[in-house]
């Protein structure tokens, strides 16, 4: 009984944990949500088919490196759900700028395309968006849950 209690109690610290960080690892495909310099929750995730280095231009399917704000949530979306990375910054405008290209935007966390989330245990396995981070549906409504609009966001290989 016990260990019944102890496990309860540490997945509803778990659930209600405040979440102050969200680092993804590229290289490893995952994301933490992290908590007071601890690790609350770990997803793999799905990138940008072209993940490594950072995004550039519009189009080039690279999901961006730095640290960025996740600004609003987004339910009226092409995909299951979607909270909005920052992406692009300053500094991402004035690259792109020198490069004479557009830096491209609209860089979300989401679920999966609409009316495809039960396919979710096979393209999570590829990385498929172009530049975003996926997660489940189910993922999805957590992640919502754990993180506030507001969050930062810390991408990196």
């Amino acid at each position: 009984m016990k260990i019944l209690l102890s496990v309860l109690t540490l997945i509803s610290i778990n659930a209600f944990a405040d979440v102050d960080l969200v680092k993804v690892d590229k290289s490893d495909r995952k994301m933490y949500l992290i908590g007071d310099g601890n690790i609350i929750k770990v997803y793999s995730i799905a990138l940008g088919a072209n993940p490594k280095g950072h995004k550039v231009q519009e189009g080039d399917e690279k999901t961006p490196e730095g640290s960025y704000i996740l600004d609003y949530l987004k339910l009226d979306s092409a995909f299951y759900k979607a909270m909005h990375v920052s992406y692009p910054n300053a500094a991402d405008i004035a690259k792109a700028k020198s490069l004479a290209v557009s830096p491209g935007g609209f860089i979300m966390v989401h679920g999966q395309k609409n009316g495809l989330g039960g396919l979710a245990f096979i393209s999570q396995w590829f990385n498929w968006t172009n530049g975003c981070i996926a997660l489940t549906n189910d993922e999805m409504d957590e992640f919502i849950n754990l993180v506030q609009v507001g969050t930062e966001i810390q991408i990196q290989w």
